[in-house]
């Protein structure tokens, strides 16, 4: 069952990245992360910055063509993997969902899943959907819906 939505104004980009990055410092191993939103409106750019709050090595781009990305920690970082995946090629097929093995990633690392609403939801009853929107004005907002335990969680809005 979901608990309150919140919802973030995200102006710029870089407000996007930055909002990534106060979430990167309280997610933690084990936790998943479902984007929803259309092209352009900021799913990879909030997963840069979840990368720079959790201290990852590499750079974080889209993995629509190699479907998940893994980043290990870096040295200073928190310890903690980051799994970036893109489920947009996958077509709401789950079978390729669990070729992933993403239910093993959910034990030791961070997976934030592109294109997850009404694909990744199974992996993980306890999780936080997060809906990204890009307005005519080309302000972005970020709505925050916590499923399970993430209703109880504080979150960086």
């Amino acid at each position: 069952m979901a608990a309150s939505v919140k919802t973030v104004e995200l102006p710029l980009v870089e407000d996007t990245e930055e909002f990534g990055r106060k979430l990167g410092e309280v997610v933690r191993a084990g936790d998943l992360l479902l984007l929803a939103g259309p092209l352009g409106a900021g799913k990879t750019a909030l997963v840069r910055g979840l990368a720079r709050g959790l201290g990852v090595q590499g750079r974080v781009s889209s993995p629509t063509f190699v479907v998940a990305r893994v980043h290990e920690p870096a040295e200073g970082g928190r310890g903690v993997r980051l799994v970036h995946v893109d489920a947009y090629r996958l077509g709401g097929h789950l079978d390729e969902l669990d070729d992933l093995d993403l239910d093993t990633e959910l034990v030791d690392a961070v997976v934030a899943v592109e294109w997850g609403e009404g694909v990744a939801e199974r992996l993980n009853e306890d999780h936080l959907l997060i809906r990204l929107d890009r307005g005519t004005d080309d302000v972005r907002t970020a709505q925050l819906i916590p499923h399970g335990q993430w209703a109880a969680r504080t979150l960086p809005v």
